[in-house]
């Protein structure tokens, strides 16, 4: 997809509404912007927390590990380090 879009008098910008439902993008919403040299390249700031959390508990559950389990097991790699 190709937008054409135009950087108002202070510099802002607005992203077309497609672009902020696909992205599930809202007012106050960082993003990531990347000199590329010949580009720029804009990218919705994500936190990998909530997917990393959601990847574990899945392990966790699959493997019938209990929650104080993997807490007493992250803490014996932390205190063997």
């Amino acid at each position: 997809m190709t937008k054409i879009i135009q950087i108002r008098k202070k510099g802002s910008l607005t992203l077309p509404m497609e672009i902020r439902k696909r992205y599930q993008l809202e007012e106050g919403d960082p993003l990531t912007l990347i000199d590329l040299e010949e580009g720029i390249f804009l990218s919705p700031k994500t936190s990998a927390l909530p997917k990393l959390v959601a990847q574990i508990e899945e392990l966790r559950q699959k493997n019938g590990i209990s929650l104080a389990e993997l807490i007493e097991g992250v803490r014996a790699l932390r205190d063997h380090e």
